[in-house]
């Protein structure tokens, strides 16, 4: 590209989109990359600070930003997802389903560490809904090293740097225990909580059944549960460290692989996850602590998305949630739209 006085530019071919900014109405490019300028486009380039102009002029082992930008969109995009056409020298990619976003973040930051480019990204393991945006792509000057860009593939790999898993329809066991509601001294409250949240993923509730704290029946039940067919089963209440509390051991005893008793998140730090292997799947089984039936947002909140997507979580990714693992309880609630559960 060449530099150019604006007054001397009709007849030349814009290297890039010219973008005006009225306030209150309208952000946007008032003149598209490849316009060949005329006489009366430039009054208007210079009412949006333009006294000078790039004009394209090709060069060999550059890159125009347009086709940088592409570069970068294919690194990232795969399945279930669409991306926008280049529009001042950006592409948006977006969901093409609902489903968990996978971010491959040391390949999204080996990228993003090359330097005049970028990767920018909604955060990983959270859920979206078809239509969200997932990630935009551009460089920063207007052209870059075609060397660069190469160098920057191979930063990221084969694999793209993104990653959307589809929710799958997914069949729940659900377990209430407790003395005091098994005996009806106490509604059961906790089990219409977790139903409702089941919901929001169109999870089908096959089998209930409430027990005392009677940790062989629990173990009984979680099994019955699993053969017939559940792809989860959750066990509400008797988590904490109560002699009347059993239902880790319960989970322990069905001969499940315990990933964690406990995670650095509140509310939710007596959250149990286990996994029951059987015939090559790995069904999560789940404890959940009391706080889940009266607080907003909880470690549930965190981890039944990945569950519906068959993520299997892992006990490091537990113990990273630690920060950002405080919810803050706002008086108006925006989750998956705040800091909860983003700590890495």
């Amino acid at each position: 590209m060449r530099l150019i006085r604006t007054e001397d530019a009709v007849g030349q071919v814009l290297c890039h989109d010219i973008t005006q900014i009225i306030k209150g109405e309208k952000k946007g490019p008032v003149f598209r990359k490849g316009h060949v300028i005329r006489e009366e486009d430039i009054p208007v380039l210079l009412s949006v600070g333009k006294d000078q102009l790039y004009i394209w002029e090709k060069e060999e082992g550059m890159l125009h930003e347009d086709e940088a930008a592409e570069i970068l969109c294919r690194m990232c995009i795969n399945d279930h997802m669409v991306r926008s056409e280049v529009k001042e020298g950006k592409i948006e990619l977006s969901a093409d389903c609902d489903g968990l976003l996978k971010i491959n973040r040391s390949a999204l930051k080996a990228v993003n560490s090359c330097g005049e480019m970028m990767i920018a990204s909604v955060h990983g393991d959270f859920p979206v809904k078809k239509g969200d945006k997932l990630a935009g792509t551009r460089i920063i000057p207007l052209v870059i090293e075609e060397e660069k860009m190469k160098r920057a593939k191979e930063l990221a790999g084969e694999a793209p740097i993104l990653e959307l898993k589809p929710f799958l329809h997914k069949k729940a066991g659900i377990i209430t225990t407790g003395n005091e509601v098994f005996y009806g001294r106490i509604q059961d409250t906790f089990t219409p909580v977790i139903e409702e949240k089941l919901k929001e993923y169109d999870v089908e509730v096959s089998a209930h059944v409430t027990w005392n704290d009677d940790h062989a029946k629990i173990t009984a039940s979680i099994l019955e549960m699993i053969e017939n067919g559940s792809d989860m089963v959750i066990c509400t209440g008797g988590m904490s460290v109560d002699p009347d509390d059993k239902t880790p051991l319960a989970i322990k005893n069905t001969g499940a692989s315990i990933v964690s008793y406990g995670a650095p998140v509140l509310p939710g730090a007596m959250f149990l996850l286990a996994y029951y292997e059987k015939e090559g799947r790995k069904i999560p089984v789940m404890g959940l602590p009391g706080c889940v039936m009266y607080a907003k947002r909880t470690i549930f909140d965190l981890i039944l998305p990945r569950i519906m997507a068959d993520d299997e979580v892992k006990a490091e990714e537990l113990a990273a949630l630690g920060e950002g693992g405080l919810c803050l309880s706002c008086p108006v609630c925006t989750f998956p739209i705040c800091g909860f559960g983003k700590g890495v």
